[in-house]
């Protein structure tokens, strides 16, 4: 496949993705017996490691590719396979500006196969906040160093 035409996928599954994930507004899940919500975070988190730290390409597509698994994943979640609890500098809105705050943050991450596909999904809850949609990691990378196989493990909010 050359270059052009890599770009050109890449930017169909973008496109794709960004039209499926607009039109999702919240997901009902067993397990946290709440809805997750799909806001602009999530949709920013899969093309961003951080602010204004791009993934490369090959992640995105990857990611852009599964996405329209996470709200199956979350529908069917009864269990959890992973809790972290950590505090976190969060922008947030106040008094008219964006200030960073240290606020406590909670991940939950639900793994699931669903065809031949295998991921995890990481939802976020700030505080005591809604739960949100924050990333689609698919099951298994390679290691660049060992060229094996490895778990995506963690740091959820860089994963």
């Amino acid at each position: 496949m050359t270059n052009d035409q890599y770009i050109e996928k890449f930017d169909e599954a973008r496109e794709r993705a960004e039209i499926f994930y607009k039109a999702l507004e919240k997901v009902r899940c067993p397990y946290l017996q709440s809805d997750v919500y799909f806001n602009a975070s999530g949709l920013e988190h899969l093309k961003f490691k951080a602010h204004a730290r791009a993934r490369n390409r090959h992640d995105q597509y990857m990611r852009f590719k599964l996405l329209h698994l996470a709200p199956e994943v979350l529908k069917l979640s009864r269990t959890v396979q992973g809790i972290s609890h950590t505090k976190h500098f969060e922008r947030a809105r106040v008094h008219s500006r964006t200030d960073t705050i240290l606020k406590p943050v909670s991940y939950y991450e639900f793994i699931a196969v669903i065809g031949s596909a295998r991921v995890k999904v990481v939802i976020k809850q700030i505080e005591d906040g809604q739960s949100f949609f924050w990333s689609l990691i698919p099951f298994w990378g390679i290691d660049t160093a060992t060229k094996r196989r490895r778990l995506f493990a963690g740091d959820p909010e860089h994963d």
